[in-house]
């Protein structure tokens, strides 16, 4: 993980408004939400409970770089976004196997939840 998205995540768990070269953390009060931008384009929304993903309108390498580090802090172990054929698809975990943890992919579309 990139340094940048290290104090992404550190400003997001510390609940504060954060920024660093192409990336943003807003924290709002009211609502208890963390709101990312990269370049100024809408990334994805946390809260205590769930995040919400986008792409900020470009499915840049640096988008998903950031998006899989709040994945890595904020959701269950191997859920993720990854491209397949020039595609993004989202890896959500379903259940378990036995010992083997179940993913699901599905197509990525902005405003996807992980809960």
């Amino acid at each position: 993980m990139r340094k940048i998205e290290t104090q992404m995540n550190a400003a997001i768990q510390g609940n504060q408004n954060w920024s660093s070269g192409n990336t943003t953390v807003s924290f709002n009060e009211e609502t208890g939400e963390s709101v990312v931008r990269l370049h100024g384009n809408l990334i994805a929304i946390v809260d205590e409970d769930s995040m919400k993903i986008f792409d900020g309108g470009f499915q840049s390498t640096t988008t998903k770089s950031r998006l899989n580090a709040l994945c890595d802090e904020f959701c269950v172990a191997g859920e993720g976004v990854f491209q397949k054929d020039f595609k993004w698809f989202v890896r959500k975990f379903v259940g378990q196997a036995g010992t083997s943890k179940v993913y699901n992919a599905d197509e990525f579309v902005n405003g996807y939840v992980f809960a």
